[in-house]
């Protein structure tokens, strides 16, 4: 699995915070919350939306901040305490204060299946996220998608946890200049699709090259040129 885009770290910054809107705006409808793109728009630009809840509202600005953070820091670890604090920033002021950037201790259900997540464990996601980022035989787009997807298999957090993964695995595309992993309006059924069967079969392979030829993000400059 080959990096699809060869950028610098300028470059995939300037990509991303050109289309900064789209895919905030993508990444909200992934998780249910169903606003438009002019909203998401008008909210970003610290506008107000009449008819539109606190709550989705608050959404949009906690998913401003965490792309903020992710793009402004270059040398951030990729390591536990940043999943946690990405944690912090999408569900600040919409779970618990107390539940922000630590791991679940209730048990949760996935909608569409049986199947339900372990409760997570500290030392394992640590181990488990060493033994992913640490593979010199695989590009670090392959690496960014094998995160992203254990990340949100793993249903660390009580709430937003495709989020938490999806910006995690874009801090390391980004850094690295491969391009951003977003997932289009028209993809997002067959993802779900693919999500749960991977959920309930922990074999990712399917779901990674799915991605992986349709959910990269990019320009190539070489070409343009």
């Amino acid at each position: 699995m080959q990096d699809k885009y060869n950028l610098t770290r300028e470059q995939n910054v300037f990509i991303a915070r050109r289309n900064i809107v789209d895919y905030i705006w993508k990444s909200a409808n992934l998780e249910g919350i169903d606003v438009t793109y002019p909203e998401t728009q008008v909210i970003y630009d610290g506008g107000i939306v009449n008819g539109l809840s606190v709550n989705k509202i608050i959404a949009i600005n906690n998913l401003k901040y965490a792309w903020e953070f992710i793009l402004e820091n270059k040398d951030i670890k990729y390591d536990y305490n940043t999943l946690c604090h990405i944690h912090k920033l999408v569900a600040d002021k919409l779970v618990l204060e107390q539940e922000l950037g630590r791991i679940r201790t209730t048990p949760v259900n996935i909608g569409g299946t049986q199947w339900k997540p372990q409760f997570p464990i500290e030392n394992q996601i640590k181990e488990e996220l060493e033994i992913l980022l640490n593979q010199p035989e695989k590009t670090k787009t392959e690496i960014a998608i094998e995160v992203m997807l254990s990340v949100m298999r793993r249903q660390m957090f009580i709430d937003g946890n495709k989020k938490v993964a999806m910006l995690f695995a874009n801090k390391i595309m980004i850094d690295n200049g491969c391009g951003i992993i977003t997932i289009a309006q028209n993809y997002q059924k067959t993802f779900f699709d693919k999500l749960i069967k991977y959920y309930e079969s922990n074999d990712m392979s399917d779901l990674k090259n799915w991605i992986y030829e349709n959910c990269i993000d990019g320009i190539d400059y070489k070409n343009k040129q």
